[in-house]
Order: structure tokens, then C-alpha cells, then sequence
């Protein structure tokens, strides 16, 4: 056996691949594949003796999936719902019952003795203040990402966590599934060789997609708490607009990169152990959603790796489209000098460009035979490729972020997502804005977690 060969199959043995089949011609390859292998189900754990009560502050559409998802989990209960918009309490309450606390100031949630525990889904703009309420409240926290609106409020999150002993879990759902944690495996048994470049890309081309939300009917100052959404930034007249479709403002939200780019980062940092990029770069533009948004619908950002212990150097770029006329995609790519992966949170494609050999007597002859005859000439090698699925019955990532935050607090113990790594995810996201806005280069120091001064 020829030693490519043998390494070839040493690492297929290691993943628990077989390699029978494999052939060395596109038409063979190509009767072989897509080859589908199962991953591990997760499935739900024994029910716990304790419950944890929570309490849920911002009741709009990531809020409302939020609670849905913990209360799959075995010894979960919802006490108390925050709002500032009383059609999504009452619908809290229609939904979840009668017995819930509702009110539109989460401060007054928070001085309850029955809640243990908070998920955070406000605009942008109030994740760090109530984070520190509630964690100075001794509540633990999930907090949608981006955990913060800016670079500038990142440490006096990080420091208020650690001054708590709160457990603190940003809601990047992605980070705890199964594709993350087999494109970390891969990755670090030199599946796909030395890294060198990634790519992420998300795409839409939808109303709802690009932001523009449901504004209810009876929207007006009757029924919206306008002065306390406002209080922390700056003071407008009412705007139905504004409120319910936040996202489209710099007020309140993060654009295309604190909404998406984010996820993006989390799950790439998770995989490569990464601390994030020291140079930051963004261009885009405002090609189709002509609303009165303050923000692109189309953007694309590059990034520089620095070489670490934990992985070497290796550019990014992320693009995001909500303009896409191919109804869109969303994916995350890592390429390596043997090959590349395609990570989904349920499913990983490993593509290795590879030469292959067959043990088929005929395919060999007929390969020598061919390069007997023109033994210059060089020949089309498809890549080799092997699809990991999650198996039927898998809950999803959603579920086991949830399942991961709701563990730790159970068991004293910590969660992979906390606000260190949540802001190394965040701060290169947040960034693209300022690189966008003031149309520069931006350098970034991810050990440090701070932005380095141009030199003058």
C-alpha cells in the first residue's frame, strides 16, 4: 500500500469511516456520494429536583422563541414576562398562563425572590444595563447577542459578571450544536490540514427578513412605554417605526453584522479556539430596502487572524445580502490546505483534494492504462467527500444552549459562551459598523479585548 494511501485511510479509521468504495475516478466517486455518517443524538436528560423559575425580559419575536425552547426543558417554569409594549403581555399571558407577573420596567421583575434566572431579549441598546441589573440582582443571565451595543460597554459587562458569580450565557444558539462540535473535532485532527481561510455567509431577500416587523394597530404611546425605550439614548418623539423595527436604526441596533455576522463568529471562534481578528475592515451600502433605515442591507467584511498557540494566521471574510434574488443561504466554510468543511448546525461537509486509489483490480488497470498513453497529461480528481448528519431525534442547538445554561447553573459549573468569549464574538462584529461608518481600517487587540490607537 502506498504511504498517501495508508495516511488516507489511518484518518478514516480514526473517524470511524470506512473507505471501501472510494474510487479514484469522477464516475466512480460520483455513484458513491453524497456519503451520509450519523453523529450522536442528544436526547432530553433525566428530569432534575429542582426547578428553575425564570423571568423573561423583552417579549418580541427572539424573546418568545427563547421561552419556548427553555421550557422544553424538564424543571423550567415561567414566572414573570417584561415588556414594554402591553400587546406582547397580554400575549404572554395567553400564551403562558395567567399566574405571570407583567409589568413594563425590569427592574421591578428583578427585585422578585422567584425568579432564578433571566432571558434577555431587548433591542440591542438595553443588553447591558439590565445584564448588570439582574446580575447585581443575583439572577443569572441569557443574553441575546450581541451581548452589547458597542466596543465601549464590553469590560463593564465583563467585570460586573465576575464581580457576581452569576452564570452569564450569550444566546449565540449555534455555539452548542453538533455541527460546531464535529467541525472542532475535524479541525483539530488535521482534517482539512493547516487553516488558512474562512467564510461565512448569510442571506435574505424577504420583508420580514430584512427587519421590516409587524407594526401593530393600536401602536401609540397608550400602549408603548416609549420614554423608558428611549431613556438611554437619545430622545425622539414617538415612532412606531423605531420601536417595533428597531434593528433599522444605529440607535437601538447593531445592523447586518451585530445581528448576523455575530453568529458567525461565535461559531468560527468555538471551532478554532480563536480570540478573534487584530484587523477589521467593512464596505457595503444601501442597495434595495429604501425605509428610512439607518443601516446596509448589504455588507462585507474582512478579517486578519493573527497567528496563535491555537491556531495559525488566517484570513476571514463575511458577507451578509438581503437583496438576494436566490432566496438565500446561509453558511460557514473553513478552508485548509487538504481540503475545506461547510458547517451547518446540523450537518458538516468535509471536502479533501485528495489522489484516491481503488482496491478494484479493473479501475487500477484501466488508470494505468491511461496514463500509459499519455503520461503528461493530468487527470480530473473530484475531492473526496463525507457529509456528517445529526441523527433523527436531535432536539437542535437552540435546545442544547439552553440545556448547557440550565446545567451549569444546576451544577455550580460554566458555560462556553460566557461574556469573555461572547464579546471577543461581539467586538468584531460591532466594528464592522465603525469601519463602515468611518470608512477605515480598524485594528483590535483580542487578548486584550481593546481597540488599538491608529499610529499618528
Amino acid at each position: 500500500m502506498q504511504k498517501n494511501e495508508s495516511g488516507r485511510r489511518g484518518f478514516l479509521r480514526k473517524l470511524g469511516i470506512s473507505a471501501v468504495g472510494i474510487a479514484s475516478t469522477g464516475k466512480a466517486l460520483a455513484s458513491e456520494r453524497p456519503t451520509s455518517f450519523q453523529l450522536m443524538k442528544r436526547t432530553r436528560p433525566q428530569a432534575p429536583q429542582d426547578t428553575i423559575r425564570i423571568g423573561l425580559i423583552g417579549a418580541g419575536i427572539m424573546g418568545r422563541e427563547n421561552t419556548k425552547t427553555a421550557l422544553k426543558h424538564e424543571g423550567i417554569e415561567l414566572v414573570a414576562v417584561c415588556d414594554l409594549y402591553e400587546g406582547r403581555r397580554s400575549e404572554a399571558q395567553e400564551m403562558w398562563g395567567d399566574h405571570l407577573f407583567l409589568t413594563d420596567d425590569h427592574t421591578e421583575l428583578l427585585k422578585r425572590k422567584d425568579v432564578d434566572a433571566v432571558i434577555i431579549a431587548t433591542p440591542d441598546h438595553w443588553h447591558k444595563q439590565i445584564s448588570i441589573d439582574a446580575l447585581q440582582a443575583g439572577k443569572h443571565v441569557y443574553c441575546e447577542k450581541p451581548m452589547v451595543h458597542s466596543v465601549a460597554e464590553g469590560q463593564e459587562l465583563i467585570d460586573a459578571w465576575k464581580k457576581s458569580g452569576m452564570i452569564f450565557q450569550v444566546g449565540s444558539q449555534g455555539m452548542s450544536s453538533l455541527g460546531n462540535e464535529m467541525a472542532r473535532q475535524l479541525l483539530a485532527d488535521g482534517a482539512i490540514g493547516t487553516l488558512n481561510y474562512a467564510e461565512g455567509f448569510w442571506a435574505r431577500h424577504s420583508p420580514w427578513g430584512a427587519w421590516q416587523y409587524n407594526i401593530p394597530e393600536d401602536a401609540s404611546t397608550d400602549t408603548v412605554n416609549w420614554d423608558r425605550f428611549v431613556s438611554n439614548t437619545q430622545d425622539r418623539p414617538f415612532d412606531a417605526m423605531r420601536f417595533f423595527r428597531w434593528r433599522n436604526y444605529t440607535d437601538y441596533g447593531t445592523g447586518m453584522s451585530g445581528d448576523l455576522f455575530v453568529h458567525l463568529f461565535s461559531s468560527l471562534h468555538f471551532i478554532t479556539q480563536s480570540k478573534g481578528p487584530n484587523q477589521i475592515c467593512a464596505m457595503g451600502g444601501l442597495r434595495y430596502w429604501q425605509d428610512g433605515r439607518e443601516v446596509p442591507d448589504v455588507m462585507l467584511g474582512t478579517f486578519q487572524y493573527p497567528e496563535t498557540d491555537q491556531h495559525p494566521g488566517f484570513n476571514l471574510s463575511l458577507r451578509c445580502n438581503f437583496v438576494d434574488g436566490t432566496s438565500g443561504s446561509t453558511y460557514l466554510k473553513l478552508v485548509g490546505s487538504k481540503g475545506s468543511m461547510d458547517v451547518k448546525w446540523e450537518e458538516v461537509v468535509l471536502k479533501r483534494n485528495q489522489a484516491f486509489h481503488s482496491n478494484d483490480p479493473f479501475m487500477e488497470a484501466q488508470k494505468a492504462e491511461s496514463d500509459a498513453s499519455n503520461p503528461d497529461r493530468k487527470r480530473m480528481l473530484p475531492p473526496e467527500e463525507i457529509v456528517y448528519r445529526a441523527e433523527k431525534g436531535y432536539l437542535g442547538a437552540h435546545y442544547d444552549h439552553f440545556g448547557n445554561f440550565f446545567h451549569a447553573i444546576r451544577t455550580g459549573g460554566s458555560v462556553e459562551e460566557d461574556p469573555v468569549f461572547g464579546f471577543r464574538a461581539a467586538a468584531p462584529a460591532l466594528l464592522c459598523n465603525d469601519s463602515y461608518h468611518q470608512n477605515t481600517f480598524i485594528n483590535w487587540d483580542p487578548d486584550k479585548m481593546a481597540i488599538v490607537p491608529r499610529e499618528k
